[in-house]
């Protein structure tokens, strides 16, 4: 005759307490999970701003130091759809001189960007050390291309979603 062991029988009380602490551990780790997303988000956020005005900065410098004779009016309008406040009123005060000299002169300038640094980012206003040079180029001219080295502090401000130049002052 087989004699059967009994089983130990484990108490419904455990599993009373068991289920809510499970419970609340897996709402814990939601919450934790929730509140590490969020941070990623806001650094990742916060990182694309930086690469976004130091990217806004670096293009609207070629675009000072590109500007052609054959091309003046849409080098002009790229300067000034790259800019806002201060600096897009300067540029407006000056394109029709700059376009008259650029024609007249038969000038070609060629603008590279050669380094940038985003030196502060608060808010929607950065502040960007941008370097860059130019060859300048008289087109039917035999005189040497005339080479010209530039150093910036510009200004970026969030306009819309758009980092646009708000001030562009040059470095001596």
């Amino acid at each position: 005759m087989a004699v059967h062991a009994a089983r130990p029988r484990r108490p419904r009380r455990t599993l009373r307490i068991a289920a809510p602490v499970l419970g609340v551990l897996i709402a814990m780790l939601l919450v934790a999970a929730l509140w590490i997303g969020s941070d990623l988000r806001d650094a990742q956020a916060a990182a694309d701003d930086r690469q976004a005005a130091t990217r806004a900065a670096g293009a609207h410098a070629v675009h000072l130091l590109s500007v052609g004779y054959r091309s003046v009016d849409a080098d002009i309008q790229r300067i000034l759809d790259g800019s806002t406040g201060e600096a897009r009123a300067e540029y407006v005060r000056t394109a029709a001189e700059r376009r008259e000299g650029t024609i007249k002169d038969k000038i070609l300038r060629a603008g590279a960007l050669r380094a940038l640094g985003l030196v502060s980012l608060t808010g929607d206003t950065a502040q960007v050390m941008v370097v860059g040079d130019e060859v300048i180029r008289w087109d039917g001219s035999k005189n040497a291309p005339r080479e010209q080295f530039h150093r910036w502090n510009m200004e970026v401000t969030k306009v819309g979603g758009a980092w646009l130049v708000s001030k562009a002052e040059l470095v001596p």
